[in-house]
């Protein structure tokens, strides 16, 4: 049976709560991981939030994995994870998709402008 991105989306939305920029700076002072999903060039043209972690979405699984050789020690299944990405639509994607690999807490703070308008800092790419 055949899905679509709408219901992809719905099901996400549905598990991954969905967090401002104020929710998300006081999960990560309690040691949450902020996790920019976005492309390499996306990052690099407009910059993340301080303090965030880079993982691009494509890479995810991969990262994820403590199985694999390429996990990343940042990405513990313990731990909360704020995902950002441009709009929110991938990072709820990618939020369903570490919920369905057994990350515990994880949420989506929406796309860097919400946590710019939340007032929170931007680096350079």
């Amino acid at each position: 049976m055949s899905v679509t991105v709408k219901e992809m989306m719905e099901a996400a939305n549905a598990v991954v709560p969905r967090v401002d920029a104020a929710q998300a700076q006081s999960l990560i002072e309690q040691g949450a991981l902020l996790l920019d999903i976005r492309g390499a060039e996306e990052v690099q043209k407009t910059g993340r939030a301080a303090g965030a972690h880079h993982i691009p979405r494509g890479m995810l699984e991969f990262r994820a994995d403590e199985a694999l050789q390429s996990h990343d020690p940042q990405m513990r299944k313990d731990r909360a994870i704020v995902i950002y990405c441009a709009s929110g639509g991938r990072a709820a994607l990618a939020g369903k998709l570490l919920l369905d690999m057994g990350y515990e807490q994880v949420f989506n703070l929406g796309g860097l402008s919400d946590w710019v308008n939340g007032g929170g800092e931007v680096v350079d790419g």
